[in-house]
């Protein structure tokens, strides 16, 4: 089958090798862990943690006559990828052996879907800072997971630990349409973003619920493609960056010395910041694909569908859109809500009935700053929506200026309390008496005829003179008040 490419060589993205320009081609296939407490064709937990195959039924352990019965919550929850994908959902598709043999692979093959895919093509956009991307997706499949090889529990031996073993992954494979690791990186960060927006799958990459095997080849801007290799089971968004440029760069080494790239499979070792062979890549007719025997093919109704499609959340492309329409909020901002619900929904908490760009540049700069320095997350914040929404609205009333609301922000976030009844019990309100700021305002040009000679010259000093009224009357007097008193005063327009 011939690849229509719809991309266009970018130069801006061509790598520059000893010899001249390169392109590089890259195709990811990402395994996400679907969200079930049972595994795909058995009642075993799918809990994270538990001691060593502690969540194995009969049927992962491959005992001899037992039979699959297929997870429906498993198939409901990689349709509603699917919608999310905005891809084709096949209501019928057929589950195939895929047979190797490897030591946490009991059965001797491992269950998944090969012509047939529950899901067929669909798009991730990539918001890029100098272009939209359209990455297609080529499929998405429902397949069991392997279990896992031990091997630094004993100096001579390995262990199997099965509770993997049978566990539903949705593999969903994208067309070879990112150009550099950046957009890869997007990619698996927007995929990310879905699948947690969906409830799909958690995306916990540390636990091994979502890993990518990328595809890297590189070529001369408007050639064929070149040959690919596969770098496995990439565990972080950071490696999956660090493992394409180095296996880019490697390649093109390789092709300007006049060698050739062998079609492989490759590990990324984060340690060396390299990729290493692990062997030859298999084609699918190494697996010798067949249709399970033990599994009728898999069949729904469009109706089925659609009462799916009914009920699936607002996705972070329509969440951000409607925040930049309804709430007036840059692209860049709506961008870093949207990139987790529980952020977007505490933002739209904070912003009920408030300013919301006020309430943006709140929870972005200032929650978002001091939670990332403390190492926490929306969930474990100490300030809540209700909290910051209170000091958002002393300021508006001007009960508190910009500078006391943060002194307050701090107060909120190391010991708590509601924000109005801080301000009263620690005298925190803004001074708005002109008669009280006015009789500062004259003690300091009193105290500095020098400096307001150089103010009439140089209109820009003023801000001195707001600086020292404010460290005089404690951060407390009316910022606005004390910047049109001191104009008046010294005689600038």
């Amino acid at each position: 089958m011939t690849i229509v490419e719809a991309r266009k060589p970018d130069p801006k993205k061509f790598i520059k090798g000893a010899t001249g320009d390169w392109e590089v081609v890259i195709g990811m296939e990402v395994h996400a862990q679907v969200t079930s407490q049972a595994k795909l064709f058995s009642g075993a937990s799918t809990e994270f943690g538990n001691d060593p195959n502690a969540n194995v039924s009969l049927v992962d352990a491959a005992m001899p006559g037992m039979l699959p019965v297929i997870n429906e919550e498993c198939v409901a929850q990689a349709i509603r990828t699917g919608l999310g994908l905005k891809a084709q959902i096949n209501l019928k598709s057929v589950f195939d052996r895929k047979n190797y043999f490897y030591p946490d692979l009991p059965q001797g093959y491992q269950i998944s879907q090969f012509k047939q895919p529950i899901v067929g093509e669909g798009i991730i956009i990539l918001d890029m800072p100098d272009e939209r991307v359209e990455v297609g997706v080529e499929r998405l499949h429902l397949e069991q997971d392997a279990g896992k090889s031990l091997h630094d529990q004993h100096p001579t031996m390995s262990f199997v630990d099965l509770n993997r073993s049978g566990v539903a992954l949705m593999e969903i494979v994208s067309k070879p349409d990112l150009r550099s690791a950046d957009e890869a990186k997007a990619y698996l960060t927007k995929l990310r973003i879905i699948l947690r927006y969906l409830g799909t799958c958690d995306g916990n990459m540390d636990q091994g619920s979502m890993r990518a095997d990328v595809n890297v080849s590189v070529r001369r801007p408007g050639e064929g493609f070149g040959t690919r290799c596969e770098i496995k089971n990439v565990n972080s968004i950071r490696f999956v960056g660090q493992a394409i440029e180095y296996e880019a760069r490697r390649q093109i080494a390789i092709l300007e010395d006049g060698g050739s790239i062998d079609q492989e499979t490759r590990l990324y070792d984060a340690v060396k910041g390299e990729t290493r062979s692990m062997r030859s890549k298999e084609e699918a007719h190494d697996y010798r694909y067949f249709p399970d025997p033990d599994l009728l093919p898999l069949e729904f109704t469009q109706a089925y569908v659609d009462e799916l499609a009914q009920h699936l959340p607002e996705l972070p492309d329509d969440k951000k859109a409607r925040f930049v329409a309804d709430y007036g909020l840059t692209p860049y901002d709506a961008d870093v809500l949207v990139a987790e619900k529980v952020s977007a929904d505490f933002f739209e908490s904070v912003a009920k009935g408030r300013d919301a760009k006020m309430a943006a540049n709140w929870v972005i700069n200032e929650l978002f700053g001091r939670l990332n320095k403390e190492g926490l997350t929306i969930e474990t914040s100490p300030v809540n929506a209700g909290q910051l929404g209170g000091i958002i609205d002393l300021i508006k009333e001007g009960t508190i200026s910009g500078k006391i609301a943060k002194d307050l922000f701090e107060i909120i976030w190391t010991e708590g309390g509601e924000p109005a009844a801080v301000v009263e019990a620690r005298g925190m309100k803004q001074v708005t008496d002109l008669g009280a700021i006015e009789a500062v305002v004259d003690q300091i040009i009193a105290a500095n005829p020098d400096k307001v000679a150089q103010a009439k010259e140089k209109p820009t000093l003023l801000g001195w003179f707001v600086g020292q009224v404010m460290k005089e009357s404690k951060g407390k007097a009316n910022p606005q008040a004390v910047n049109d008193l001191l104009k008046a005063k010294i005689g600038i327009e």
